[in-house]
């Protein structure tokens, strides 16, 4: 599942792209002709590629789904009586094409459409003409955060910063009601304990690694180890400590699979980087080991005498940069097989020296929310080996 970067990164401006999680005012139509690219090198290996957007304007036109987001929306406390009422008949009017819109890239003051006796009241009043009555999600661009799939189940996450709460509602709506997902149990729900799609790592068929920082809680983690040993999903979940930074929000930007005993790590942090295997115990309940060296501990919950390290860039001021530039963040198609931005020359050298084929693509507009393949596509079904 990807999201064709839209409306909602036209709303980004010098004054709230910071509120709203990017470093930078991307050029959008730039941004749209590189994710297209990078969609369609998916396509060419035989990847089949969803729309979020598409999928919401099909779960929208059923009747359920619809009237659960529209009050998801019109429950905001900032709205007040008189604007929530101005705004339950603006969504009442619109189709499922134009309320997925309203939903991904929200509705400014001056949009709301006016109506007989409709004031919107002293809160619209007060707004400034720029503001939002419904915040636009430019992050939907990196569907990994807000579901990731544990073989046929997925996790609707929970996510941390407030200008992304929003996101995980479209994405549960699309898996309760779209038909496509029919039958899909929850793994996880919103609402829950802190827990981001880019914290969690497949390592292996039974084994998961979970990033604890800036975006995913301990409790979290716990949370879903719990539901994860309770569905037999794994037998070894390690909980890694990560920095809680910006360039290290998430554990897939230091660390990504790219063989099935190989991953591309942030030199910095290899040899200190930490994990705490979780086990289930003879009661049921999760049982947590001692804090040991993240690369011994996943090697030996895969089963392997030991993972190997490809590294970014070639130097501590490179690895710095490439780092920062999402290289550690590849989106593995197969084995020895990823997909990278072409910007981290160096990076991606290595992984072909350690005989790792890289599609390259662009991402010089792509990378202004801090993300790159890997964040920007959530896998819904793998090829089973």
């Amino acid at each position: 599942m990807l999201h064709r970067p839209g409306a909602e990164l036209a709303r980004l401006t010098p004054r709230n792209n910071d509120s709203l999680l990017f470093d930078g005012i991307p050029w959008v139509g730039r941004a749209q002709e590189e994710h297209d690219k990078f969609a369609q090198a998916l396509r060419d290996r035989g990847v089949e590629v969803l729309y979020l957007g598409k999928l919401l304007e099909e779960t929208l036109a059923v009747a359920e789904a619809r009237e659960e987001l529209t009050r998801g929306v019109l429950e905001s406390h900032r709205l007040g009586d008189a604007l929530r009422e101005r705004v339950t008949a603006h969504l009442a009017d619109l189709g499922p094409v134009e309320l997925a819109h309203v939903l991904m890239a929200g509705l400014a003051h001056e949009e709301v459409k006016p109506g007989p006796g409709r004031t919107g009241g002293l809160v619209y009043e007060l707004m400034d003409r720029h503001d939002f009555v419904i915040d636009p999600l430019p992050n939907l661009l990196f569907t990994r955060d807000s579901s990731v799939w544990v073989r046929d189940r997925v996790a609707v996450t929970s996510l941390a910063m407030p200008a992304r709460g929003r996101e995980t509602t479209l994405t549960r709506a699309i898996y309760t009601h779209h038909p496509r997902f029919a039958g899909t149990e929850l793994l996880y729900t919103p609402g829950l304990e802190h827990v981001e799609g880019g914290d969690v790592l497949l390592l292996a068929p039974n084994v998961l690694a979970i990033g604890v920082g800036e975006r995913t809680t301990p409790a979290g983690a716990e949370r879903l180890a719990r539901r994860v040993f309770g569905a037999g999903l794994a037998h070894t979940i390690l909980a890694v400590p990560i920095a809680q930074e910006r360039a290290t929000m998430h554990l897939d930007t230091v660390c990504t699979m790219v063989d099935v005993d190989a991953v591309v790590m942030y030199p910095n942090i290899a040899d200190t980087l930490q994990a705490y295997p979780v086990t289930l115990g003879s009661d049921g309940e999760p049982v947590v080991g001692a804090a040991r060296p993240f690369l011994v501990a996943a090697a030996e919950a895969m089963g392997i005498d030991r993972l190997r390290i490809i590294d970014t860039g070639l130097d501590p001021v490179t690895a710095e940069r490439e780092q920062w530039d999402d290289g550690n963040n590849t989106l593995a198609l197969a084995p020895r097989l990823c997909v990278a931005y072409e910007r981290n020359v160096e990076t991606n050298a290595q992984l072909e020296r350690a005989g790792i084929e890289v599609i390259a693509i662009s991402g010089s507009e792509l990378g202004s929310g801090r993300g790159g393949p890997r964040c920007m596509s959530c896998p819904v079904e793998r090829a089973r080996s």
